[in-house]
């Protein structure tokens, strides 16, 4: 059942009621905010408010659905031809495709005046799983390395970030496991952590603890197997083996005759083993951190060269001059969010989220959405990449490669909207979180107000999906729709930056923050 309250009938209502309805409707909003959208309220009105709405929950009865009341609502909507006509319509084809607005698909074209020289190439194609975050992350490592070493077209190897990340983030949930042994099976955060002991997704500062201990090779030297490209399979086995272990170490760390450290450190590293076994002989064996490499390529001048490296050598130089950016300004750069829930300025954590036991915490510093895109268009002035997080399946399309919030027209089609709830109810009620990661490389300004209009993005779908891969996000659907944008903190203001020092508020597991694109 829904947790919505449902509609008082016009017949009788008590004089109890009434009043009660009478005190509701007194009630204000006010908007006092500096920040754009932020409402504040006033705590003595929200009490009344409260008190109110409990006094109708215990006073109302229960309503079952009247059947002559929704035969009445059909034979009064079927008599309208227009309803008719939508009938015809709605019920033969997807509503989405049906509804699409025609002037929508006209208005967002491909046409940036401000956009980097370099964007990298090929588009990638992550298949049926759920790496975004290492695409968009390679994707932006990419573009130095490929001027670095002249090359039209040049992919990092995901697979071997995402085979580090899966064996990761395994330690991860059974060190969160024994860490929660005081806690009960059936709480709450127990129960959060082994719905998914791990996922394909990810954040920034997660690719950051992968790169920075095992480093990135091409992709030619280790390219996606089937379960890289689909993982599924491997999801579902190392999940089940996962949750089996759980219970395991739960039940030895609740046994005061053989609950000893040396006991849980031996019967995880088991664990790990075979964890291990199942990623090494589905994914490939990857190539060793510390080993030297060669990497043979033909560069866009037809030169045949050879780079010899180790994995962590060659994440470390990733450096082009032309490009102005190194592995140290990768490693400073700052997750900015827009999570209208939270006072900007704050600095965001989520407890237990990571992949890397002793890395980086996973961290972002709230601002409102005009400090996000501001920071964004400074990137793009400054020609560099820019890995940003989104809810991308609302009001986008991926055949057309549109996000619009007036890309499907619902008022017309059933004379609803589905915008009646602001950014941060969408947040509350679940309607809405980080879901896929992707790359903005350029974005159209309007020249008489300095306002963004549009947005180029670099989507890792294959060249099937939008317009050979890419996609043009309209500046509204960025301000509802996208949370997250990664920066070079040189382009924040001093109050951003100082953000990173204060003391972060820490957010339960399953908040939407901690949603992993």
């Amino acid at each position: 059942m829904g947790s919505y309250l449902s509609k008082l009938p016009a017949e009788g209502v008590t004089m109890h009621e009434k009043a009660v309805l009478q005190r509701l409707r007194s009630l204000q909003l006010e908007d006092n905010s500096a920040e754009e959208g932020y409402v504040y309220v006033d705590d003595s009105k929200l009490e009344k408010g409260e008190k109110a709405a409990k006094a109708i929950s215990k006073s109302r009865r229960p309503e079952p659905i009247s059947v002559v009341r929704a035969e009445e609502w059909q034979d009064a909507l079927l008599r309208d031809p227009k309803n008719r006509l939508a009938l015809s319509a709605l019920s033969a084809a997807n509503p989405r495709s049906v509804l699409t607005s025609r002037a929508a698909k006209i208005s967002e074209q491909q046409v940036f005046n401000v956009k980097i020289p370099f964007e990298g190439g090929p588009i990638t194609n992550q298949r049926q799983s759920g790496r975004c975050w290492i695409f968009a992350s390679t994707n932006v490592f990419r573009v130095a390395l490929m001027q670095k070493y002249g090359l039209d077209e040049f992919e990092l190897s995901q697979a071997y970030l995402f085979f580090w990340d899966k064996f990761e983030k395994s330690n991860w949930f059974l060190e969160q496991i024994i860490s929660t042994v005081d806690k009960d099976l059936d709480s709450r955060l127990v129960q959060t952590l082994l719905h998914e002991p791990l996922s394909d997704g990810g954040q920034w500062d997660m690719i950051y603890n992968l790169v920075s201990k095992y480093g990135l090779v091409p992709q030619t030297l280790y390219p996606d197997s089937f379960n890289a490209s689909s993982s599924s399979v491997i999801n579902s086995i190392i999940f089940t083996k996962l949750r089996e272990d759980g219970l395991i170490l739960r039940k030895l760390l609740s046994s005061p005759s053989s609950a000893t450290a040396a006991a849980v450190s031996d019967a995880k590293t088991r664990m790990l083993k075979e964890i291990h076994t199942i990623l090494t002989l589905t994914l490939g064996p990857p190539p060793s951190r510390d080993d030297e490499f060669a990497w043979s390529f033909t560069d866009k001048a037809g030169k045949a060269r050879t780079v010899r490296a180790t994995p962590r050598a060659f994440a470390a130089d990733i450096y082009s001059s032309s490009f102005r950016i190194t592995s140290d300004t990768v490693a400073k750069m700052v997750s900015l969010v827009h999570d209208p829930r939270h006072a900007p300025l704050t600095l965001l954590t989520v407890d237990r989220l990571g992949n890397v036991v002793g890395g980086r915490a996973v961290t972002y510093v709230n601002v409102d959405v005009a400090a996000l895109k501001a920071a964004c268009v400074a990137m793009l002035r400054a020609e560099l990449p820019v890995f940003f997080g989104s809810d991308v399946g609302k009001f986008s399309d991926s055949a057309l490669g549109i996000m619009d919030l007036a890309l499907v027209d619902y008022e017309l089609g059933f004379n609803v909207s589905l915008l009646g709830m602001d950014k941060a109810e969408r947040l509350r009620t679940g309607e809405s979180q980080m879901t896929h990661a992707m790359v903005l490389t350029a974005v159209h300004v309007d020249e008489a107000s300095g306002a963004a209009v549009r947005w180029r993005v670099q989507n890792s779908w294959g060249t099937a999906a939008g317009s050979d891969g890419w996609f043009v996000m309209s500046d509204a659907w960025m301000s509802e729709f996208v949370f997250q944008a990664v920066v070079d903190p040189k382009f924040l203001s001093k109050d951003v930056r100082e953000v990173l020092d204060s003391e972060p508020t820490v957010l339960p597991l399953w908040d939407p923050m901690g949603s992993l694109a």
